[in-house]
């Protein structure tokens, strides 16, 4: 990575294991695409539920060279989940962008236009 992880939380708090397992996971993101520029990743709880309590959402944007990858998941009342799925979903991302970058992916051509 290019520059440093960006990584800011809203309404809740973040504990030092979690932050580091966030950063370790951004780290490893190097291992599928080297070409990341920067990685932003946000970490909030939008409000509490009285049926369901807190519920986190992960966002994470990756700028690639022509490309920005932004990853955002659905809600989940466990951060922890939250974060291991919003970066699984990401390195799926970056690998299919690492794909097109080798021309491993087949293009079909375009079809004909109806006369």
């Amino acid at each position: 990575m290019q520059s440093p992880l960006q990584l800011s939380v809203r309404n809740c708090s973040l504990t030092n294991r979690l932050e580091e397992a966030v950063r370790e996971r951004a780290h490893k993101l190097d291992r599928y695409c080297d070409k990341i520029i920067s990685c932003r990743v946000m970490i909030e709880c939008p409000h509490r539920s009285q049926q369901k309590g807190s519920s986190y959402n992960v966002k994470i944007n990756l700028s690639v060279p022509g490309e920005d990858l932004v990853v955002g998941r659905e809600p989940h009342e466990d951060m922890e989940v939250a974060v291991r799925e919003a970066f699984d979903a990401a390195r799926r991302q970056l690998q299919d962008y690492a794909r097109r970058q080798r021309g491993e992916v087949k293009f079909r051509e375009a079809a004909p236009p109806a006369e």
